[in-house]
């Protein structure tokens, strides 16, 4: 059985289709942008250009469909419309839509051949739509709790509404698309217990539902993987050497960033430092937090992060509501230890390899940082055993993939 993987974006590097494709099974990776180094687009777009990560190497050799050309008009003309936020996510997710169609309807096709088609979530509707009409199977990888998750974040923007910045909910068509979605697939992949659950409160049939981890390989694995990082910590931090905390992905209510930062002003007067990585989507954050102890860098590309998780002493993730956050992988693959809230994919084992907040509050966090500051050495501990385990690697993934096409 082959499959056909559909992508708006890069997301989790890939690891989907790159699965499917060490299986000898991906018919098609159908995504919005393709963009090899060599190619002519690749050459011209800016060190600091989000396309340069729309290429996966080990797909090189695969069939890669992409509309590089009505990308570029979709978002010129959304900039000259002045479409931002909802409207135009909903755009660029309806024009995807048409795009996915549109290809489907120009390859030759015959009745005996019926893939399995794997597409995510928001996005899937009108590739299902044409799917079912073709006796194929589907599948939908659901990115996060749906619903439940909107009803957390609107929770908090009413709790902290000056780093709201505006936010609102998805607008209801958004949220009947989605239903439709879940309902025309055969099976919806979710990526942790919590978001297995989010989709079962919101009334999604547990049956329908798998759980399947996210995957990371870090660059360069094999003969030219880079040798591991052996992490050492200061005998004690102090404000010259203090504890650099990391904090490393979207900056917004939903991550956790509101509590982080109380937590941030609870412990001015600690030797701890907080490194705030990635494009903020908070108002007023930067006066959120003691500016002494908080220190903002904005979007980086992925090679800035990694030297991002080499020079940090903890990362932390006090996430309220996270389909996984690969990011947790991310820094186990840099040998650094992980604070995480229990709202995401289960990645730490508490005093092993991190540490599990009970709740992810502004005094959880101090607590666990406060702790961090007085045990380097238990920090250092947990260091050496922060590594990504078999469960997360491609391997797995594929092989869980392999198990669940047996059964559509």
């Amino acid at each position: 059985m082959k499959w056909i993987c559909c992508q708006l974006g890069a997301r989790e590097h890939y690891a989907i289709p790159r699965a499917l494709f060490r299986l000898g099974v991906l018919q098609d990776l159908v995504t919005d942008a393709w963009v090899p180094p060599s190619s002519l687009l690749g050459k011209i777009c800016g060190r600091q250009s989000k396309l340069r990560d729309r290429f996966h190497n080990e797909l090189h050799e695969g069939s890669v469909k992409a509309f590089n050309s009505s990308l570029i008009v979709f978002e010129m003309l959304a900039r000259a419309r002045g479409l931002s936020g909802w409207p135009k996510i909903i755009a660029r997710n309806g024009w995807f839509q048409r795009k996915v169609v549109s290809c489907f309807r120009s390859q030759p096709s015959t009745s005996d051949h019926q893939p399995i088609l794997l597409s995510y979530s928001y996005t899937a509707l009108e590739p299902f739509r044409y799917a079912k009409a073709h006796g194929w199977k589907t599948g939908l990888v659901q990115i996060d709790p749906g619903p439940e998750e909107e009803r957390i974040v609107t929770e908090e923007a009413a709790r902290v509404p000056e780093l709201a910045n505006g936010w609102q909910p998805a607008p209801p068509e958004y949220w009947s698309s989605w239903r439709e979605e879940c309902k025309l697939a055969d099976c919806i992949v979710v990526n942790s217990e919590w978001s297995r659950e989010g989709l079962v409160r919101g009334g999604v049939p547990a049956e329908k539902i798998s759980t399947i981890p996210l995957a990371y390989e870090e660059p360069g694995v094999g003969q030219f993987a880079e040798p591991r990082l052996q992490r050492k910590y200061p005998d004690r931090f102090t404000f010259e050497r203090p504890l650099r905390v990391l904090f490393l992905g979207l900056i917004n209510l939903r991550k956790g960033v509101a509590r982080l930062l109380e937590a941030a002003r609870t412990l001015r007067d600690e030797p701890v430092e907080f490194w705030m990585v990635g494009p903020v989507e908070t108002a007023n954050a930067s006066t959120s937090g003691d500016r002494g102890r908080v220190r903002w860098f904005g979007p980086v590309t992925r090679n800035q992060a990694a030297g991002f998780y080499r020079n940090a002493d903890v990362f932390i993730l006090p996430t309220l509501s996270d389909g996984f956050a690969i990011t947790q992988l991310e820094a186990q693959a840099h040998g650094l230890p992980v604070i995480a809230s229990k709202n995401c994919g289960k990645v730490v084992e508490n005093g092993v390899n991190g540490i599990i907040l009970d709740e992810p509050s502004a005094a959880c966090i101090a607590h666990a940082i406060r702790d961090c500051i007085a045990n380097p050495e238990r920090l250092e501990k947990l260091a050496s055993a922060s590594r990504v385990r078999d469960k997360f690697t491609l391997e797995a993934l594929a092989n869980q993939l392999q198990r669940l096409g047996v059964t559509l």
